[in-house]
């Protein structure tokens, strides 16, 4: 490996004015996606932990753009700066941007290098907030504000690298004519695969909460505490996803402004096809369908039209968001009973699964020969080298920052624990009978 300018493969035509304004415009409607998301993860936790939970979305959030400015966008690379690459089979393969740290040089940069940037600092915002609702109850402010760290100042950037940056899943289009390269326009790898395979590592290291398995083979249930919140964030959320997909496919897949409108109705077709497919399985296992387990299938919808929203003809992206909505319920169910993962917002599922099964649905659906390959590719290298990075880096960080709260805290609610006072002290809220 050696640092050297990357070699990226042709740039895109310089964006219009009227393309730079109507990303930017796009781009500051995109963090809706981020509060719907937050709303989400707080409603799907105990009511003795409502702030504490909407604090760490913000917390997580802030200091995610902190390191990534310091730290993680150079490592996820600016075009023109270094980076380090490896030689191997006659091609070069850019594994990590090198420079731009303290966003250096960001001024001298082409608004489409700003837009990127400010593109991906709402990604890696949204992507350190996937895990966060998965530690529910039990994840403390300090190790999740470190695992932020971790994630943006060096697992994120990698990962943009690799697929934004020019990096060498880019380039599996120029090097071995794999379709275009691995395609990720809205974030489904960088964002939701990452998230999702975050909550797992957590969920596994943190453990259930108290009570949710008090015996082998059986589970608890314990459902959010304000279904509200969690209808309201789906429907702020899809405001924020649809022109997040669109701004994502302008910069990574250089769509022209026509193609916006159907980009956004694919993202809609996506997670109604997804909604109603939940809809129909939970109505059809429990007699009555199921609110979380809805709002689920509806973001599983959004997380997976990530990938093919800019590619998909609507037929196709209604087609993938029902299918991400049938095994939603299914797999939120199978992960708690037969492994024992006790996961609140169910990301592992919602943001985990259903990104990489959009990734895979993008190869089916891009129409350039060995598109598929490339994607498959792509999918291998986020489970078999950012998944156990991500594991080495979380079993490593808690050890130096404990992921779980004592029995005690646990048992008094992270509200009081951490916080010193609850989200609602008009109430009174009573002890979960489950709690053992």
């Amino acid at each position: 490996m050696n640092p050297m300018p990357p070699m990226t493969p042709a740039p895109a035509a310089a964006m219009s004015d009227v393309a730079i304004v109507v990303t930017l415009v796009l781009l500051l409607l995109a963090p809706l996606a981020i509060a719907g998301l937050a709303l989400i993860n707080t409603g799907l936790g105990r009511s003795r932990s409502a702030a504490q939970a909407m604090l760490g979305n913000l917390f997580l959030g802030a200091v995610a753009a902190v390191v990534f400015a310091i730290a993680g966008a150079g490592f996820a690379g600016l075009p023109g700066n270094w980076a380090v690459v490896l030689q191997a089979y006659g091609k070069t393969w850019s594994i990590l941007g090198l420079g731009g740290f303290f966003l250096h040089g960001l001024g001298s940069a082409t608004p489409q290098a700003q837009l990127g940037l400010l593109f991906e600092i709402l990604a890696v915002v949204m992507a350190v907030l996937v895990p966060w609702g998965s530690g529910a109850d039990r994840w403390r402010l300090a190790a999740g504000g470190a695992s932020a760290v971790v994630l943006a100042g060096f697992v994120f950037p990698l990962a943009a690298h690799w697929i934004w940056g020019g990096g060498w899943l880019a380039a599996l289009g120029t090097n071995f004519s794999l379709g275009a390269g691995f395609l990720d326009g809205g974030g489904a790898a960088t964002v939701h695969a990452l998230g999702g395979l975050s909550a797992l590592v957590l969920v596994w290291i943190a453990g259930p909460r108290r009570g949710k398995f008090p015996r082998e083979g059986l589970s608890t249930a314990i459902p959010g505490h304000n279904a509200v919140y969690v209808q309201f964030g789906c429907l702020l959320a899809l405001v924020g996803w649809l022109a997040w997909n669109a701004a994502g496919a302008i910069l990574w897949l250089h769509a022209p402004l026509t193609a916006l409108p159907g980009t956004a109705i694919n993202t809609l077709l996506s997670a109604a096809g997804a909604l109603v497919a939940t809809f129909t399985v939970t109505r059809a296992r429990f007699g009555k369908p199921d609110a979380s387990l809805c709002a689920n299938g509806w973001m599983a919808g959004l997380v997976a039209s990530c990938a093919y929203a800019g590619l998909a003809t609507p037929a196709e992206s209604l087609f993938a968001g029902a299918a991400a909505g049938i095994f939603t319920p299914l797999l939120v169910e199978g992960l708690e009973l037969a492994l024992s993962i006790d996961d609140p917002s169910g990301a592992v599922t919602v943001h985990g699964a259903a990104g990489l099964w959009g990734l895979l649905a993008a190869g089916f659906f891009a129409p350039q020969p060995g598109q598929m390959l490339a994607q498959l590719v792509g999918v291998a290298a986020l489970l078999g080298v950012i998944f156990p990075l991500v594991y080495l880096l979380f079993a490593l960080l808690n050890r130096v920052v404990a992921f779980r709260v004592d029995p005690d805290g646990e048992r008094m609610g992270m509200d009081l624990h951490e916080l010193g006072g609850g989200a609602y002290p008009e109430f009174v809220i009573h002890r979960d009978e489950s709690y053992r």
